[in-house]
């Protein structure tokens, strides 16, 4: 594939957008990585989108990361793909025995047959063939996304409420014997012989809920359909960044004072604090490991950034890698992410293994890419949709930060307004 890519002009970015949509799904397999405009986060692009496949990696947990090294040192050029949360079977001396109702592999990357990077003004095409006809292939299409299937999903609860205000009782026994100071405690939103178009949902979510780190992944008949506004780790040059979120409020959109005052009450509650300076020291821990000694920084602590349901606490922490370092030993130093595990991080991933009652898979697991410079930007898989088309299984999880001060009816909420945007893009 050629790095230096052909560059094309483009006039409306929206419709641009939504023909690139019903141009990938012709694809058995592609990734959508969509900034959704968010600027704050520093993207590196609008949108990023990676159809076909060259060669792919698909593997589980035991030597998957030492494979993808080997797999990125035969190709150096474009990878896309995700990072389960049970590669922490790998990480750490852990097992996986909850249901599974959706199958991805804990650790799938492919070299695409087509990369396109677009923005407001531009559209640049990396392939080895002729990207004049790309380009005009993508700009023929429907500039309007209808569905293809009528969504037909009834969807349950894994855990009942009663359940899962017991468990965190559970939880929070085990933080006052010491077991761990914070653990982040998920529940399953699900439903059988589902069906719905997955693009087309999308769509709906990310009307419904623009996020800086938003997925459309499809590998065959399993998709991710992801509205994420966390960033797991992204690298530029020798510079490593992760920005974890703890702390969420509501939005108020009807009255903006009352909205001004649920900012302030997040940047003032010591509980949602809490959490967050818990784990942003694990992920400087964590970024310890693999960056230059005395290199990790906290650049902002508590900030408070909106979004269309919530508010949320995002800090940033950074480092500088040192020379030579292969960029997969940093994700398996760091992963998974502390702000979907809690501390202390194997600990508190034994307790969610017992205490949840679905394998997580590719949710709180990472999907990003690495360019042919070597760099890298990975999200973290959350407010996300999973589906099997083949099996018609449709899933999607949300929870929180539990301490020992924490609310379980007021969690039981939260987790349920995380999940709030999915339910309304599925109505």
């Amino acid at each position: 594939m050629k790095i230096e890519g052909i560059k094309f002009t483009v006039d409306n970015f929206s419709d641009l957008r939504i023909k690139m949509l019903n141009w990938a799904n012709r694809f058995n397999i592609f990734c959508l990585l969509d900034n959704q405009q968010y600027h704050f986060q520093e993207p590196t692009f609008e949108c990023l989108l990676a159809v076909g496949c060259k060669k792919k990696l698909s593997v589980n947990a035991g030597k998957a990361f030492s494979a993808l090294k080997d797999f990125y040192a035969a190709e150096k050029g474009w990878l896309f793909g995700h990072f389960g949360y049970d590669l922490k079977n790998e990480t750490e001396n852990l097992t996986s025995k909850n249901f599974d109702g959706i199958g991805f592999d804990d650790l799938h990357f492919f070299v695409p047959e087509i990369v396109v990077q677009f923005s407001q003004s531009e559209l640049i095409i990396h392939c080895d063939g002729d990207a004049a006809t790309i380009f005009n292939d993508i700009i023929a299409g429907p500039a309007t996304i209808y569905p293809l299937v009528q969504t037909n999903a009834t969807i349950k609860n894994r855990i009942s409420k009663e359940d899962y205000l017991s468990t965190i009782k559970k939880i929070q026994a085990h933080i006052l014997r010491g077991d761990c100071y914070e653990i982040n405690f998920c529940q399953e939103f699900f439903a059988d012989n589902a069906a719905i178009d997955p693009i087309y949902i999308y769509q709906q979510l990310t009307t419904i809920s623009p996020n800086p780190f938003s997925v459309l992944y499809k590998l065959h008949d399993k998709y991710c359909i992801c509205a994420s506004p966390e960033r797991y780790l992204k690298k530029t040059g020798n510079k490593i960044t992760s920005q974890p979120i703890k702390g969420t409020v509501k939005r108020n959109l009807t009255d903006a004072a009352a909205d001004e005052t649920g900012k302030a009450y997040l940047l003032k509650n010591e509980k949602e604090k809490s959490e967050n300076v818990m784990v942003v020291d694990l992920v400087r821990n964590d970024l310890s490991r693999v960056c230059r000694k005395g290199s990790v920084k906290v650049e902002e602590l508590f900030g408070i950034y909106s979004f269309p349901q919530v508010h949320q606490m995002i800090s940033t922490i950074s480092g500088e890698l040192p020379k030579g370092i292969n960029w997969v030993d940093v994700i398996r130093e760091t992963f998974p992410m502390g702000s979907m595990t809690g501390a202390p991080k194997k600990r508190v991933m034994e307790l969610i293994e017992r205490y949840e009652q679905t394998k997580r898979g590719l949710f709180s697991g990472a999907i990003g890419y690495i360019d042919p410079a070597g760099d890298f930007d990975f999200n973290v898989v959350i407010r996300s949709l999973l589906y099997n088309s083949t099996a018609g299984y449709l899933s999607f999880q949300a929870g929180g930060a539990i301490t020992f001060y924490s609310d379980a009816e007021k969690e039981y909420d939260e987790s349920v307004l995380k999940a709030g945007a999915i339910l309304k893009a599925l109505q």
